[in-house]
């Protein structure tokens, strides 16, 4: 992956470009010290005066304002075909404008004492924040009346840029980076981050994540509390700009005559070299609000434009890589055929995955069959496409207005909504988006421990009206499985504690969440089984059965493998999990790990119900995590011979002795189906059981034993039955703790 980059034939001004900015994906607006405000046009890098700035004004920062509904950059590039109305332009001498669109100014205010080196707006478009040389930063109206001074230091602002969320504040001071929540009475969070002055800052929208560049020629990756995560080797010259792409993963980094395209945790993919005489430094790097161009302000004037070409995916037998702005080559290594897929409007976003090519352009969708590669099937009147995920039977695109989900045959199958969803969206990513098998999970941007599920099954009540699960803190990351029958579909989501959990989706509003893993940083299911792998710090763990294990932390135990990943470098990132197959990458190395063959063989066994054939190969291998695979899953679907072989090869004598205790029941009893349900963690569903066979002695005697006692007395009362017993067991209770009675219900029987 790399850089295509063009520049204007000739500088139209001496001066360096002090200020650059898109106003749309194809329009950037560029002014510097000869007080001329020029448009230029991306594709052929014409250009058009638009306005003459006072000659008392030397503009040092531009930023349109973001429509509304639209993406935003880390550095404030305008995100939105439509383009933005509301421009934002500072000076050297303290004053900022506000110019409309046909570039009359509406507001001309007095800000700070010395230059103000940044302006920009927040990313709801409610207010802005100027910082100036005086070592003061404030935040004003979007009318240009102030609202607050949030910094007052003695030394000078190089640079300032908002939280993606608006609550803080990231500026650049002498060596030191620090962040300045805006809440009040927060603490200000200072860190020194470079041995010489830094000169420019940049924060992540989706990743979180903090760079900085400074004149020690190094750039730095960090996180929001200030710890690093990446120092690059030391360049030549100082780091003069950079910025992260809209969706988080690239970073583009530029300096004297060159410019580097890196991936967001900080290793390069690719660098550009120019020559001194045409170029010079590189000043204010913005993305478009497509994240597939960029341009750059030089310090000769001449401005450069660029669009990223050799992006490749990989998905089983196909390799599809872009070869120019409207162009793919889709690659099929078994059958060593090549095709070129030309496009009418420029390519925004693409994914390769389940024998389908979903390419989005400007205004259209493309759906390729890797057998069918001729014959394309396009949706039209989709624009703006920021993220597209593949599923088995579906795939889901999200632009800047809604979500829309569409079979592979072009049909749209659900256009999902929940309570305030047109103002949450633009904030969505693809890591609070899952779609799985038959499910939809979408984490909540207001309320950050909220999901929202949605049933894909056709005619289910749940694609209108969702369901939502409650977590206790904020999350991070949803993920919904890939792959097994309907009723095992199962969620697993990472909370901002790094712990990981999961939950049946099937189980409606009485979902139950259990605990599976601590410090994972991200998860990704298989494509072909419910086979679950989580990368750590230094590690990365497999989980080999997790839905059908999760009730039981010894068998969660027995099912999991941790791997060290010291081997791999630092900063590793999770790619892909087909098959058995997981991909990792690592300072742009790639590396393929396969997980437990047999366990894969295992799954699919049990998707076809053939579990003769999955004890053979049990006993076959001999291995103790296939046994506790096998143990979980019989033992779930009531195969009482087979799990209590396997949990007797996997040495848990007391479920052994709990199986022969069920065996005892009756062949398929409802107190034999009641038990199997205890022992994997669904008491509802063993209590629903014996009411529903007029169990009701031993509904209550159940409920007694779990320590159920207001729904033993419910039943109790309810049915006229076994009254006595359940008072009597609730003293013998509260004598053995020494309590008092304080349950009302028990109360007023006693009375």
């Amino acid at each position: 992956m790399k850089f295509k980059i063009y520049h204007t034939k000739e500088p139209k001004s001496g001066e360096a470009i002090s200020a650059l900015g898109w106003c749309n994906n194809e329009e950037v607006y560029s002014c510097s010290e000869d007080h001329q405000l020029f448009r230029w046009t991306s594709t052929n890098r014409e250009f058009m005066q638009v306005a003459k700035l006072p000659d008392d004004f030397a503009p040092t920062d531009l930023h349109w304002l973001l429509p509304k509904g639209a993406a935003v950059t880390s550095s404030g590039g305008a995100a939105g075909g439509k383009g933005s109305d509301t421009l934002l332009i500072c000076s050297g001498d303290g004053r900022f404008i506000i110019l409309n669109k046909s570039a009359r100014v509406e507001r001309n205010v007095s800000a700070h004492s010395g230059s103000i080196v940044a302006g920009r707006w927040s990313p709801d478009g409610a207010g802005l924040l100027t910082a100036g040389e005086d070592g003061i930063i404030k935040i004003w109206s979007r009318s240009g009346m102030l609202r607050s001074t949030v910094v007052q230091h003695e030394g000078q602002i190089r640079c300032a840029r908002w939280a993606p969320n608006a609550t803080a504040i990231a500026y650049c001071q002498g060596p030191f980076v620090a962040i300045k929540p805006l809440a009040a009475n927060s603490k200000l969070t200072k860190w020194r981050a470079h041995d010489g002055l830094v000169l420019c800052i940049a924060w992540s929208n989706n990743t979180d994540m903090l760079a900085s560049g400074g004149e020690d020629c190094r750039y730095k990756i960090w996180d929001a509390q200030g710890a690093n995560i990446y120092t690059s080797v030391s360049d030549d010259y100082a780091i003069t700009s950079l910025d992260f792409s809209p969706d988080g993963e690239l970073l583009a980094v530029g300096g004297f005559n060159m410019l580097k395209l890196c991936h967001y945790s900080g290793w390069s993919h690719s660098i550009n070299r120019f020559n001194q005489d045409v170029v010079g430094s590189l000043f204010n790097i913005v993305w478009s609000a497509d994240g597939t161009q960029v341009t750059a302000g030089t310090s000769t004037g001449t401005i450069l434009f660029g669009h990223i070409i050799e992006r490749e995916l990989r998905n089983r037998n196909l390799k599809a890589v872009t070869a120019g702005r409207k162009t793919i080559l889709l690659h099929d290594i078994v059958a060593r055929t090549k095709d070129t897929l030309d496009f009418s409007e420029r390519i925004i976003k693409w994914e390769l995955g389940y024998g389908h090519l979903v390419v989005a352009t400007s205004h259209q969708v493309h759906i390729f069959n890797e057998n069918y590669i001729n014959t394309p099937i396009i949706v039209d009147g989709r624009a703006e496409i920021k993220i597209i995920i593949l599923g088995k039977k579906n795939f889901l695109l999200v632009d800047n207005n809604s979500i829309w989900i569409y079979t592979y045959t072009g049909r749209l199958h659900l256009n999902p909504r929940f309570p305030a969803s047109q103002s949450q969206i633009p904030h969505l990513n693809s890591r609070c988006v899952s779609l799985g098998l038959d499910t939809l999970a979408i984490r909540d941007y207001s309320d950050q421990s909220l999901i929202h599920v949605f049933d894909l099954l056709p005619g289910a009540t749940r694609q209108e009206e969702p369901y939502t699960i409650q977590n206790k803190s904020a999350l991070v990351e949803v993920a919904v499985c890939r792959f097994g029958n309907p009723d095992d579909q199962y969620l697993v989501f990472i909370d901002v504690n790094r712990d990981l959990f999961i939950t049946n989706v099937r189980s409606g509003p009485d979902y139950i969440i259990h605990k599976i893993g601590t410090q994972v940083c991200t998860v990704m299911w298989s494509s072909d089984t419910n086979i679950l792998v989580g990368l750590h710090d230094s590690c990365y763990s497999v989980w080999y059965c997790p839905g059908e294990a999760c009730t039981d932390p010894t068998l969660i135990a027995l099912t999991t493998f941790t791997f060290d990943t010291s081997e791999f470098g630092k900063n590793i990132t999770l790619e892909n999990f087909e098959g058995a197959n997981v991909t990792f990458r690592s300072s742009g190395a790639i590396f393929t790990v396969s997980v437990k063959t047999y366990c894969v063989i295992l799954h699919k066994l049990f998707a076809d119900n053939s579990w003769e054939r999955a004890l053979k190969l049990c006993r076959l291998v001999q291995n103790q995590i296939l046994w506790a695979t096998l143990a979980a899953m019989a033992s779930k679907r009531n195969q009482l011979e087979i799990s209590e072989e396997a949990f007797s090869a996997a040495l848990q004598i007391d479920k052994v002795n709990y199986l022969n205790f069920m065996k005892d029941l009756g062949q398929s009893s409802p107190e034999q189906m009641a038990e199997n349900s205890i022992m994997n963690g669904r008491v509802q569903e063993a209590e629903i059981i014996l009411l529903h066979n007029r169990k009701i002695r031993e509904a209550i005697l159940f409920c007694l034993r779990m320590h159920r006692w207001s729904k033993a007395l419910e039943i109790a009362q309810k049915h006229d039955s076994d009254l006595e017993l359940v008072m009597k067991e609730r003293r013998k209770y509260l004598q053995a703790l020494g309590r008092e009675e304080h349950d009302p219900s028990y109360l007023a029987l006693q009375n």
